[in-house]
């Protein structure tokens, strides 16, 4: 009788899963008639709720620290310290986040739906790899369009930051940019793409890895779905602590 929790086992079911969906993108073999449809979902699916969210920290983050700035006298400073914030942790964690609830949620849903309705019993009988079906088109378009969210978010983010600086502060842009400038360093940004790919690579993989380990009836596709959110904002803040201190310590 196997005694470790089912949710262990599962994520253990979805790494695997993700390494062999990683193999067949290594050799090539790519489902491109499903590809284009899951890089819609990714992507232009989820920009307008990056887009609103970044408006959001950027004004809010900038609110709070140009406030204090401010009364110190640094105000030139406020540039500085929200790019730095933004590409180093805030952009890439949040990104993951929006992703999670709009894309991982889709994913675990669909592919749980399938997997309960004997849909993928079908696929295998019909000699497919249902990985290579269903999971390869998904983790492609994430590892793709999740750098791509969070240079969206991070962009609009500090011009948010940068307009609530000037009408609520009184900081002129050329001042804020400079300060911007004078921060970042040059491997802040492809560090922050590099944070947002890995992100997306476990979003996709978990996601998918718990569709497919669905059991029962309808209802545990909703359970699946709430363990594959779970899971992944789980994994996705261990790792991003692996990552800080690996990239930017």
């Amino acid at each position: 009788m196997n005694y470790s929790p089912r949710w262990l086992r599962r994520f253990f079911s979805s790494i695997l899963i993700g390494g062999q969906a990683i193999a067949s993108i290594a050799k090539g073999n790519i489902n491109k008639s499903d590809l284009i449809d899951q890089l819609m979902e990714a992507g232009p699916g989820s920009f307008l709720i990056v887009l609103i969210t970044g408006i959001a920290a950027g004004t809010v983050f900038n609110i709070q620290v140009a406030a204090e700035l401010s009364k110190q006298g640094l105000g030139s400073a406020v540039g500085g310290l929200l790019a730095i914030g933004m590409a180093r942790e805030i952009a890439p964690l949040l990104t993951a986040t929006l992703l999670t609830g709009k894309v991982a949620t889709a994913y675990a849903a669909q592919i749980g739906t399938m997997k309960v309705t004997e849909q993928i019993d079908a696929i295998t009988m019909l000699q497919t790899d249902p990985v290579e079906y269903l999971v390869v088109p998904r983790i492609c378009a994430m590892v793709v369009m999740a750098p791509i969210q969070c240079l969206l978010f991070f962009s609009i983010a500090l011009f948010s930051g940068q307009f609530s600086s000037t009408i609520l502060y009184q900081i002129p842009p050329s001042i804020f940019w400079n300060s911007v400038r004078e921060w970042l360093i040059t491997s802040d940004l492809p560090f922050m793409l590099v944070k947002a790919l890995v992100f997306g690579l476990l979003i996709a993989i978990i996601a998918c890895g718990w569709g497919l380990t669905t059991r029962g009836g309808p209802k545990e596709v909703g359970s699946s779905t709430t363990g594959a959110v779970v899971m992944t904002l789980i994994t996705v803040s261990l790792v991003d602590v692996l990552l800080t201190q690996v990239l930017f310590a």
